[in-house]
């Protein structure tokens, strides 16, 4: 398959995989080897899987790194039979790396993410900047605007939260999120964990649990200490799960959201 860097819209392989060029110069390092340094990378999204990952051409991927996998896990990846251990810096990566069947795909590799699966490439850049997680969809749109409205949290009937100068952080198919000042959140009812996520998008957030018990999930609070560029507005402000607490905006009480984080609810 030839592409060039225009982007247009996704392609569909008889797999029901979608996959499209991005005009991005990408590159991906473990143990300090650049494995790939691609020019031509391919977006590629499989059925039922809600972000992409990168496919790159072969002559742009060290082969001499990869290995036939001693153990390929037939099924993780859509039809793919031929899966990679690598083998870089002295240290053996289990699958890190697969080629897709579709005869469109087929003479691209695609890698893992240690961030996302625990093997894979370590680090991620696009252009000179570093990428966590997944890819950024380019078809995602994740937009930071400061706000006059008024917002008020309650959980389980307690106020925990009240400003006139919230961050609405609007991220395409996720409902609004309403980022606080630390100073208008009682802060103190509640306590830090030592769980983290990172976000392609946003950045590593730190979490705090309801210190109040009942059916509150843990880790219903979290903000960005040092959030990406495109998102900076949201910097050490506090932001909690519409799914699992009550949120009134401008006198309206909002319906709580279900998604795929109402799933971490006890």
């Amino acid at each position: 398959m030839t592409t060039n860097s225009v982007p247009g819209p996704p392609h569909r392989t008889p797999e029901g995989i979608l996959w499209e060029p991005s005009g991005r110069w990408v590159r991906g390092r473990t143990a300090g080897i650049t494995v790939v340094d691609s020019r031509r990378p391919v977006l590629v999204w499989e059925p039922g899987v809600p972000v992409p990952l990168y496919a790159f051409p072969r002559d742009e991927v060290r082969e001499d790194l990869l290995r036939p996998a001693r153990k390929p896990p037939t099924g993780t990846h859509t039809g793919s039979t031929v899966f990679y251990d690598l083998e870089a810096g002295g240290e053996s990566r289990a699958n890190a790396a697969w080629s897709f069947p579709a005869d469109a795909l087929a003479d691209h590799i695609a890698f893992e993410w240690v961030l996302r699966t625990g093997t894979g490439l370590d680090q991620w850049y696009e252009e000179e900047e570093e990428i966590f997680v997944h890819p950024r969809d380019p078809h995602k749109r994740v937009d930071a605007l400061p706000s006059s409205r008024h917002v008020v949290v309650e959980i389980d009937g307690t106020p925990v939260a009240e400003t006139r100068r919230p961050v609405l952080l609007f991220e395409t198919g996720l409902p609004t999120r309403y980022y606080l000042p630390r100073e208008d959140v009682r802060l103190d009812l509640f306590e830090p964990t030592d769980h983290s996520t990172g976000c392609p998008y946003k950045g590593t957030a730190a979490y705090w649990s309801w210190r109040g018990g009942g059916d509150v999930p843990a880790d219903v609070l979290w903000s960005y200490a040092d959030p990406l560029p495109a998102v900076g507005a949201v910097r050490g402000l506090l932001a909690f799960y519409n799914e699992a607490v009550d949120i009134t905006v401008d006198g309206e009480r909002l319906r709580r959201p279900v998604t795929h984080f109402t799933r971490r609810r006890p």
